[in-house]
């Protein structure tokens, strides 16, 4: 196989760096963009920033303005509740069938990914907090090797991403979910429950800041 044959799509790569955008909170919810100044942002064509914005319009991570404007649906309490509800019952499943999957090698990876989540958090850094936050919960939930469950949860973290981001913007980085200390501890003892019931708490800790703002008019 010759690397062009090997080479991504650009219509994949067009799709995950807006992807990324709106995990990340690089687009405000509520804010419109213009398509135009998506194509500009992402140095891509029109063609594949509309198919883009089609799957993203699809998985409920966009919603279209008219006048060639899309905006990050802003999270509503109710709709908060739907996510918090599927993410706490999905995730913590994942995390348990990954722990008797996890290799020492990949502990270590998970490991390593929770220290770029710590020093994001430390320097103040919130994009690069989200982007570690999201690369170890997914390294740990691709271990699973549960593939339905798996599109479920990337599913919902495009609902919740850019919510999470704004609300680290106003409280600061205390508001920033952070249990993997004691998530690695579980996945070193091989402790699937405890894995569990650690990922369950890291996401309850996000969610109670969401709600809060919500509360709070925010």
């Amino acid at each position: 196989m010759d690397a062009d044959t090997r080479k991504i799509p650009s219509h994949e790569v067009t799709y995950a760096r807006l992807r990324d955008m709106i995990l990340f909170g690089h687009l405000a919810p509520g804010a419109p963009v213009t398509i135009q100044g998506l194509i500009a942002d992402l140095g891509a064509g029109m063609t594949p920033v509309r198919e883009a914005i089609r799957r993203l319009t699809a998985e409920g991570a966009l919603l279209p303005q008219g006048n060639r404007r899309v905006a990050v649906p802003e999270l509503s309490a109710e709709m908060l509740e739907q996510v918090a509800f599927a993410r706490l019952a999905i995730e913590p499943k994942l995390a348990e069938l990954a722990a008797p999957r996890l290799t020492e090698a990949q502990i270590d990876r998970l490991e390593a990914i929770d220290g770029a989540v710590n020093r994001a958090i430390e320097a103040g850094k919130l994009p690069d907090y989200l982007a570690a936050n999201h690369a170890f919960h997914f390294a740990l939930y691709e271990a699973a090797e549960a593939p339905v469950l798996l599109d479920l949860a990337r599913s919902l973290w495009l609902r919740a991403g850019p919510s999470l981001r704004a609300v680290i913007d106003r409280y600061g980085r205390e508001a920033a979910p952070d249990l993997h200390r004691e998530a690695l501890a579980a996945m070193r003892a091989g402790d699937a429950q405890a894995l569990a019931r650690a990922i369950r708490e890291d996401i309850q800790q996000g969610v109670d800041h969401v709600r809060q703002a919500l509360a709070e008019g925010h």
